[in-house]
């Protein structure tokens, strides 16, 4: 199986989510995006439709409508997904991911007016395809999927996780350890700091709360992926 990462910012990074897919014999690749979280310039091509076997569109620090920022690729990535899903390939988008999926698809993506940072508990419609959790959350905006999709996962702030043919798009992150949020919170700085505070958290909680809940957040990504690969002929 061979699975390609889009690394859309120099925060995202495949994690345990990757481990998982190494676990099951991937052979696993990386498309850096963006060069920095303040330069979001990406003129790079993506990867021809059919050399993979997966996609999988991680989060990134931007909105999918600021189309203006990510001129140079966000269109692109849209028709890209819509390439992919005529093609038959499988596509897993995790948060920003999962919101470029949505959108590629007749859905929408808005701003929530607040952030949501840190683990919570999700409603799901089959803990035995997406596990209650907690996951990790980290976003300021949410998906609203697109009509014909099949939602799974809800919060309080709107969807979290929805089927689409041989796509499935996820809001919160299954990937996270303690080294990727570090780094988010790194590259971040005050304001991520700000943020988390904000949202009632800190630095301190949210990195204790990841380590805490690793080995149970890994047991829940090989439920999804137990379910969900082969679905669509890859499990």
């Amino acid at each position: 199986m061979r699975v390609v990462f889009l690394q859309h910012d120099p925060g995202s990074r495949p994690g345990l989510l990757g481990d998982a897919l190494v676990d099951r014999g991937a052979t696993v690749e990386r498309l850096a995006m963006a060069p920095s979280i303040h330069d979001a310039t990406f003129t790079g091509p993506l990867p021809v439709v059919g050399d993979h076997d997966l996609v999988v569109p991680l989060g990134a620090i931007w909105s999918v409508y600021d189309t203006a920022r990510l001129s140079s690729w966000i269109d692109r990535e849209l028709a890209w997904l819509g390439d992919l899903d005529r093609a038959g390939v499988p596509v897993l988008g995790v948060c920003f991911g999962g919101q470029a999926l949505a959108a590629a698809h007749g859905g929408t993506v808005e701003p929530m007016g607040t952030m949501d940072i840190g683990w919570s508990t999700v409603t799901s419609t089959d803990p035995h395809r997406i596990p209650a959790g907690p996951w990790m959350q980290w976003h300021g905006d949410r998906f609203l999927p697109p009509p014909d999709a099949t939602v799974l996962a809800t919060s309080s702030v709107g969807v979290q996780a929805f089927t689409l043919r041989r796509n499935l798009g996820l809001q919160f992150h299954p990937e996270v350890t303690t080294d990727i949020v570090g780094h988010w919170m790194d590259l971040g700085g005050p304001h991520a700091d700000a943020a988390a505070e904000a949202a009632g958290t800190s630095r301190t909680e949210v990195l204790a709360d990841t380590s805490a809940q690793r080995d149970r957040a890994r047991a829940d990504i090989d439920t999804i992926l137990d379910w969900w690969l082969p679905t669509v002929d890859l499990g």
